[in-house]
């Protein structure tokens, strides 16, 4: 039984939605007990706590389940309300932050994983295409989405930071798993800069799982997407 008041993460390692979650409790400060998932074989705390999806990441505070990471994040800043701040406290500014990281999350990541899911050339052409168009996306936007510096610690990040700084790690995995091309940095010059810089953040690179092994999970994730097919 989880103890209420101890603050539980139930992840899975390669996540970069855990890892948001991850870097959330860092930036503020809390200590909590992480319990590693299977994907293949899910724990019955797991599926009593998130009983709709049945995915990680879920947050447990006092007893209480929390799921999905933007949620997730969102109930870390309201909860723990001192400094530092993941979102803005004015309404508009915090709308436009719950706007971009949707976009980030169901348009960038989103495609990501139809990528290493595609069975046909043609899937994984289509879904190389969606990645790209939509970093265009936020390439165009960079100043609107960001309009501070990049900061130059992890207590100065912000939510569309924290999302955008577990991008490089997942790439550049992808493209040596699968053999693809997914950025070029001169096309997207100020997302690119920004992404390596915040990569290399303490607060990020505490989080993130070895290249390798990453390359060697996501072999293994298409592997097991062409098989079920």
């Amino acid at each position: 039984m989880e103890e209420k008041l101890k603050v539980v993460l139930h992840g899975m390692w390669a996540s970069p939605f855990v890892r948001w979650v991850k870097i959330a409790l860092n930036i503020k400060g809390i200590t909590y007990e992480y319990v590693e998932e299977s994907m293949t074989r899910k724990g019955q705390l797991l599926l009593e706590h998130n009983p709709a999806y049945k995915k990680v990441p879920v947050l447990v505070h006092d007893g209480q389940p929390i799921a999905e990471s933007l949620v997730i994040v969102c109930y870390i800043d309201e909860t723990w309300k001192g400094s530092p701040q993941l979102l803005p406290q004015d309404p508009y500014s915090r709308s436009m932050v719950h706007f971009w990281a949707d976009f980030m999350l169901k348009q960038l990541h989103m495609s990501l994983r139809k990528l290493v899911a595609s069975h046909y050339e043609t899937e994984e052409k289509k879904s190389i295409a969606e990645f790209q168009k939509n970093m265009n996306i936020l390439e165009e936007n960079v100043e609107i989405i960001f309009p501070c510096d990049v900061p130059s610690c992890g207590q100065d990040m912000g939510m569309l930071d924290m999302l955008l700084s577990t991008l490089p790690n997942v790439i550049y995995a992808i493209e040596e798993a699968l053999n693809v091309t997914l950025m070029e940095p001169k096309k997207y010059q100020s997302t690119f800069s920004r992404m390596e810089a915040l990569s290399r953040l303490t607060v990020v690179k505490d989080t993130a799982p070895s290249h390798e092994k990453l390359v060697r999970f996501f072999r293994a994730y298409r592997h097991y997407y062409c098989d079920k097919k």
